[in-house]
């Protein structure tokens, strides 16, 4: 009897380890994380502390500001950093999905004749991190290379050759590109490079009055790298009656997309430097629909 009950105890035992691994290997199909640089945190040590304390799975850290430098004013370039960087992420169990070049938020990618130069040091950096997305936004390269002319394909041209090389470490650059889905997925056939990927934003969409949902699907899973889960600074998401995140969800399921979704805003507009309290909701309220649901579907 004593030996039965052994081995029921092991049996028991197995059981629940693949019960948990279940759960866990359920909940990586979309995992969640917020910016260094929102929640004022940009290459500072503390972040990987602060991205814990809030709930988060990782953090997405930026490669600091460039402004009119040359370079971007990057601490990873410095092997002291790369190690205390490294060593602390991993001893929090916070994870770096991906490294951001939020400079480009205000300087143009088509004026930049050194962009290749800064590109490799994103690179360097992802490396440095484990990161596999570079987060790319084109805001700052005006609008002329949004429509179809001179501007346009030497934007093109210059998307291609970074992919070459995003291609050639294996990893992607996902760009922001702000325009409706089907401008967005004519561009990444135009530019026709595996290493370049979309960094949808729920934000863009709904400021535009375009359906997020449809959108989604028009794009498809095989060209979103990763999604900012956010929208303009208003209220947190648990209570912003502009998108249904469920529907999202949805969405997302019948894709067979799996991937990271990082907060980047949706701050309450009275409170908005109330960092743990904005990021902290807002990573709580992912958690909820995009992981707590399918984890209790595979417990019961």
């Amino acid at each position: 009897m004593g030996i039965l009950n052994h081995k029921r105890i092991l049996l028991a035992g197995i059981l629940m380890l693949m019960g948990a691994w279940s759960v866990d290997l359920c909940a990586q199909q979309y995992r969640i994380a917020a910016c260094d640089w929102m929640m004022l945190k940009r290459q500072k040590l503390g972040e990987f502390q602060l991205a814990k304390d809030i709930g988060a799975d990782g953090v997405e850290m930026d490669m600091g500001p460039l402004g009119q430098r040359e370079q971007f004013d990057n601490k990873l370039r410095d092997p002291h950093f790369q190690q205390l960087f490294r060593h602390t992420a991993d001893s929090l169990g916070i994870a770096v999905p991906s490294i951001a070049m939020s400079g480009f938020f205000a300087q143009s990618l088509l004026k930049r004749d050194n962009y290749l130069m800064l590109i490799r040091d994103c690179l360097s950096s992802m490396k440095v991190m484990g990161a596999k997305v570079a987060f790319l936004p084109l805001g700052g390269s005006g609008k002329e290379w949004q429509r179809y002319g001179e501007n346009y394909y030497m934007m093109v041209r210059r998307l291609r050759q970074i992919g070459k090389m995003a291609q050639s470490e294996g990893v992607a650059v996902a760009i922001r590109t702000g325009m409706h889905a089907r401008f967005t997925k004519r561009m990444l056939e135009d530019i026709n490079s595996p290493g370049i990927k979309v960094y949808y934003n729920l934000q863009d969409a709904v400021d535009q009055g375009r359906n997020v949902c449809r959108e989604l699907r028009i794009l498809g899973a095989e060209n979103i790298a990763q999604i900012h889960a956010s929208l303009t600074d208003s209220v947190t998401l648990d209570k912003d009656p502009r998108i249904d995140l469920r529907q999202v969800k949805q969405t997302l399921d019948d894709m067979h997309w799996s991937g990271w979704l990082v907060v980047e805003r949706s701050r309450n507009a009275q409170d908005v430097r109330n960092v743990r309290g904005n990021f902290g909701t807002n990573v709580a309220y992912l958690k909820k629909i995009f992981q707590e649901q399918r984890q209790k579907q595979i417990t019961n």
